[in-house]
């Protein structure tokens, strides 16, 4: 079923305990961060108020003993979007108190799907489809998927091999 760009916000609002996305691409074209992703690459300074609303969120989450976590993958070089992300984007989130982690698979491969993903509760499975520049395609909810058993395995493999941000950074 597809989900909504108005329904997407639901689900942070609506989970009772974990959200765990799982970030594959090493591009994203997203209009809301094409500015922000220019001024960067331009050396100019950084505006965080484009993303207060995700922090907010982030923060009101966490605070209510939900946690968030992120398995990002990269491979090097970077692209520059990997590098905006790394230097403007994933500090930001990790300040809010998202748990955020790296996957460095430049020099080695681990059994994950090439399928963005977000699971919610450990029950609900929302499926970021994009385009092969890095355009989202569209959002696909899979409600007590019977493959679930799938998903938890990929969460907790990517976890077990990626490193928190900070321990990466150093």
């Amino acid at each position: 079923m597809s989900a909504s760009k108005a329904g997407f916000s639901d689900f942070f609002e609506n989970f009772t305990k974990s959200a765990f996305r799982l970030e594959t691409h090493q591009v994203y074209t997203i209009p809301s961060e094409a500015e922000r992703v220019r001024r960067f690459l331009a050396g100019q300074p950084k505006d965080d108020e484009q993303s207060l609303e995700w922090r907010r969120r982030v923060q009101e989450t966490t605070s209510a003993g939900k946690t968030m976590t992120r398995a990002k993958i990269v491979r090097r070089p970077f692209t520059d979007y990997t590098r905006y992300l790394m230097e403007w984007g994933v500090p930001r989130n990790v300040r809010a108190g998202e748990d955020y982690r790296i996957l460095d698979l430049t020099d080695r491969e681990v059994d994950l799907p090439q399928q963005d993903f977000w699971l919610f509760d450990e029950t609900t499975v929302l499926l970021l489809n994009f385009n092969p520049d890095g355009t989202l395609r569209d959002r696909e909810l899979l409600e007590s998927p019977p493959d679930i058993d799938q998903y938890l395995k990929w969460r907790d493999l990517a976890l077990a091999e990626a490193v928190p941000f900070g321990e990466y950074r150093a």
